[in-house]
């Protein structure tokens, strides 16, 4: 027989469970089991040689990572719209505050400080946690009642976006700062903006990258990954690049096989950077292409729901998300084709790294928060 407590805990399972898109929810599951599937078959037994192991810590490390993935799904997707829109903006600067601190104790991993060693968390990369926030304050800031000049939305939401940007500039991630400005650029252009100002905006900001790359020598690296990309005989990250998209080619349409590749074996980091390689090596295009379709199905179910919503900030919002995961996947398969310099860009939900899982999972719950249905 149900207590009391028991009878309330049942009730709140239930609402969610009865008002979430199962849809959205069954698509964000399945991407997150194909992730946990190939970092089983195609990346396990390389991590388990290089720790001296013969068990899965690999996997088990990134089924943690899911399983706490999971949780921060419920918890953003079943609390309420209103309560999301009052605690974002404490997390946003709860979050900067770490990325405050990456400078001064952050850990250095190949010449670049982005990341802060927890205990519990090794290597969290504060910006993945940044990002689903600064979409919903900014979205905030431009439907904001209070502040009647749009201009000064634009100008006040601007500002703080380039205060992430310096602070990611300086680790250095121009990758992920590039990605910040994107988001940005995306939530003015779909709230309104004067084209005019847009593109001023954009010229300001590709002047100072290109100052920055030709006249900081911390920002060097930079214009060498761009040379070596347009240069097929030399550059380490080019070479690296090449054997990816070599890898693609000998993969075929099914694949090597089960454990067959050798991408893995050659290329630093391939189950992060260039997981979409390991798996088209050994499991064929076809795979990559159902994995596209399955990317595919979810940002048109999102985009769906925009079409139908009414509530300005909840479209705003959900652009901003769908649009991050959308531009994150496209350079994420941009690099492993040769279509784009290396940038050290992870593919949502089917990479290892706990950062990414975290900031991939918030995003999804805010996802599944804002395409729930509606209690009237």
């Amino acid at each position: 027989m149900l207590t009391k407590y028991n009878r309330s805990i049942y009730n709140f399972y239930y609402e969610w469970w009865k008002n979430i898109d199962k849809f959205i929810f069954s698509l964000i599951t399945l991407l997150f089991i194909t992730g946990l599937f190939f970092s089983l078959v195609s990346t396990s037994l390389l991590v388990s040689d290089k720790l001296d192991t013969n068990d899965y810590t690999f996997f088990f490390k990134h089924l943690s990572f899911v399983f706490l993935g999971m949780i921060l799904i419920f918890i953003f997707s079943s609390i309420s719209e209103e309560r999301l829109f009052k605690i974002s903006p404490l997390i946003f600067i709860f979050s900067l505050t770490f990325l405050f601190l990456v400078p001064i104790i952050g850990i250095e991993v190949n010449s670049a400080k982005r990341w802060i060693d927890f205990y519990f968390l090794p290597r969290f990369q504060p910006i993945e946690l940044v990002k689903p926030f600064l979409i919903i304050l900014i979205s905030l800031i431009l439907c904001s009642e209070k502040y009647k000049s749009i201009y000064f939305k634009y100008i006040f939401s601007f500002l703080i976006t380039l205060t992430i940007a310096l602070l990611l500039a300086a680790q250095p991630d121009i990758g992920q700062t590039l990605l910040v400005f994107f988001s940005w650029s995306v939530l003015i252009f779909i709230s309104g903006i004067n084209i005019i100002f847009l593109l001023t905006s954009c010229l300001i900001l590709s002047s100072a990258l290109y100052l920055l790359i030709n006249f900081v020598p911390k920002f060097g690296y930079i214009k060498n990954r761009i040379l070596s990309f347009f240069n097929t005989e030399s550059g380490t990250h080019n070479a690296q690049s090449e054997k990816a998209i070599d890898s693609i080619s000998s993969g075929g349409y099914f694949g090597k096989g089960l454990g067959e590749g050798t991408l893995k074996n050659r290329v630093p980091e391939a189950h992060t950077d260039y997981i979409i390689s390991v798996i088209s090596e050994e499991f064929g295009v076809i795979a990559i292409i159902l994995i596209l379709l399955m990317f595919l199905i979810f940002i048109y179910s999102v985009f769906k729901k925009v079409y139908l919503e009414n509530e300005e900030r909840t479209k705003l919002i959900l652009v901003g998300c769908i649009s991050l995961i959308l531009v994150q996947a496209m350079i994420h398969i941009g690099v492993n084709i040769r279509l784009f310099p290396t940038t050290g860009m992870t593919l949502p939900f089917i990479s290892y790294g706990g950062s990414s899982i975290i900031s991939i999972s918030i995003l999804s719950g805010i996802i599944l928060n804002l395409t729930k249905r509606k209690i009237r």
